[in-house]
C-alpha cells in the first residue's frame, strides 16, 4: 500500500482498519495516540501555536512543566518533525521553538479537541458527578 492509498483508504472505518493492518503504519498510529496522550505534547503544541517562543516563556506558557520534561517533550516533537528549533549565535545564546508546517497541521486538530470540550464540558460533567455517586 502506498502513502497515497493509505490516505485515501483511512477516510472510512474500513479503510482505516486495513491501513492499520500495515505494520508501519498500525505502529505510527499507536505512537502518535501516546503522544497526543501524553502529559505535555499538546499543552507545548498549544503554547507554540502563536509563532517562536524562547524556551524561557515556553515553560511559563506550560503551567507545571518542569525544565527536564520541557526539554524532552521538544526532542520528542522535533524527532516527529512538528517542532523546529532555531539558535542563534549571540551572547548570551538565544534559542526559539516553533512549529513546522506538519506541527502547524496538528494545531487545528487540537483547537477542535479543545473546542469539543467546552462544547460538551457540563454534560461530561454531570456524567462525572453521576457517576461518583455525587450531586
Amino acid at each position: 500500500m502506498t502513502a497515497l492509498s493509505i490516505t485515501a483508504a483511512a477516510e472510512s472505518v474500513e479503510g482505516l482498519n486495513k491501513a492499520c493492518e500495515v505494520p508501519s503504519t498500525r505502529d505510527l498510529v499507536r505512537d502518535i495516540f501516546t503522544m497526543t496522550g501524553d502529559r505535555w505534547s499538546m499543552p507545548v503544541i498549544r503554547a507554540l501555536d502563536e509563532g517562536p517562543v524562547r524556551f524561557t516563556a515556553l515553560m511559563q506558557a506550560v503551567e507545571g512543566i518542569s525544565h527536564r520534561m520541557l526539554t524532552r517533550t521538544l526532542r520528542s516533537l522535533q524527532r516527529d518533525g512538528l517542532v523546529g528549533r532555531t539558535s542563534y549565535p549571540e551572547s548570551p545564546p538565544r534559542v526559539e521553538y516553533e512549529l513546522t508546517e506538519l506541527g502547524q497541521t496538528l494545531s487545528e486538530p487540537v483547537r477542535a479537541f479543545i473546542a469539543w470540550t467546552q462544547l460538551h464540558q457540563a454534560e461530561i460533567e454531570e456524567s462525572r458527578q453521576q457517576f461518583d455517586g455525587v450531586r
